[in-house]
């Protein structure tokens, strides 16, 4: 998934944004997990979310530094 506007500054902000939110979900999902019980179905789907953002960071960094190797 490509983000829809590819100024590099816009793209800048992009990353800085989802950086936040992983960083986010990464405290809750740690919160979550030391306070059993805990909801195994929300646990999975943070998780989740937190791949998909981990996929779209490395695809912005990817476009913002295309001569780097992977």
């Amino acid at each position: 998934m490509q983000p829809a506007n590819d100024e590099p500054e816009t793209l800048r902000a992009q990353l800085q944004e989802l950086r936040i939110e992983h960083r986010d979900l990464d405290e809750a999902i740690e919160r979550l997990e030391a306070a059993p019980p805990h909801d195994e179905l929300l646990l999975r789907r943070m998780k989740k979310r937190k791949l998909q953002l981990k996929d779209k960071i490395a695809t912005i960094q990817h476009l913002l530094e295309p001569n780097q190797l992977a």
